[in-house]
């Protein structure tokens, strides 16, 4: 079965300023804020939603295809993904544009200040679907270009393709109803709990009226897990052991793929959201999101020695 994700590519450039913001801004200058912060250096990792939750899914034994637009820096992003065996062949190639880029800056207390550049992500990949079989493909839409997440839906709607509504951080870029008329027909909606308040509030329902556009409401808890809705039941999902805590960035879209990993396997829902807790562990145990390592056979035993048999 093949797996699609739709969503964004982009460089993730990190930074460390070694003081405080806050000894440096004036609170009654705020109105003409001028500074500068000298940071100790850059790190730059790959990123972007739909890089991420194709990265562990091919950790998962999965080549999925990302729907997705990248710029003329593309080259390093895609020797990365070559060196992972991940196709290239769904990802159009912006020549005007730089790859989205999101510049973080974090101080000595954990604050910290974005700036993002959208850069390619504001145009369209386009992709036709001419290859997909109806019964042999999901599609993920993860936030990314918004015309696009429009569009895959109504493609998969009209040739039978399930597909999974993931907003995320677009959230606030739809209308409420055309929020609501993307969410009708999904296999699934998935968010973390703040969203899914921010969603039932778009669209003026409640997660009674949501069961009536998609078949399941996923929602990710952060440490307390996550919580299967569908209709007559609510199951709640536990985390998995985590062996060091360094950074959760990323845990959500790695606990994607561990799900999408499950729907590709047929398994039930209770066991395809344990796979996600199992997949988002291996990513809060590595600093960035595109950082762990290892293989299906270790992520079977690790699911075991949380969950049981698989």
């Amino acid at each position: 079965m093949q797996a699609y994700i739709s969503g964004s590519l982009a460089y993730d450039r990190i930074m460390d300023f070694p003081g405080n913001f806050s000894d440096h801004i004036l609170p009654d200058k705020i109105h003409i804020l001028n500074v500068c912060f000298t940071v100790n250096g850059m790190v730059e990792k790959f990123g972007g939603t739909a890089g991420n939750i194709a990265y562990s899914l091919r950790r998962l034994d999965e080549r999925p295809i990302i729907l997705a637009t990248i710029g003329q820096d593309y080259q390093r992003y895609f020797d990365w993904l070559k060196k992972n065996d991940i196709p290239l062949a769904g990802i159009k190639i912006i020549e005007e544009e730089f790859t989205a880029g999101a510049y973080i800056t974090t101080d000595r207390a954990d604050n910290q200040i974005t700036g993002f550049n959208p850069g390619a992500m504001k145009y369209p990949s386009g992709y036709k679907f001419e290859d997909a079989k109806a019964r042999d493909a999901i599609c993920l839409i993860a936030p990314g270009n918004l015309e696009d997440m429009v569009a895959y839906a109504d493609i998969c709607r009209t040739g039978g393709v399930r597909y999974i509504c993931d907003p995320g951080q677009s959230l606030t870029a739809w209308d409420g109803k055309v929020l609501a008329e993307w969410i009708r027909g999904s296999l699934m909606l998935i968010s973390n709990d703040y969203e899914l308040e921010l969603i039932m509030k778009m669209t003026g329902t409640d997660k009674k009226g949501l069961l009536k556009l998609t078949e399941t409401v996923v929602t990710t808890l952060g440490e307390k897990g996550s919580l299967i809705t569908s209709s007559g039941s609510e199951i709640a999902v536990p985390v998995a052991e985590i062996r060091e805590m360094k950074d959760p960035t990323g845990a959500g879209d790695a606990y994607r793929a561990g799900l999408l990993k499950g729907l590709l396997l047929a398994k039930d829902l209770v066991v395809a959201a344990k796979m996600g807790s199992v997949a988002a562990a291996y990513a809060i145990e590595h600093y960035g999101t595109q950082e762990h390592h290892y293989s299906y056979d270790d992520f079977i035993e690790r699911y075991r020695a949380n969950f049981g048999e698989l």
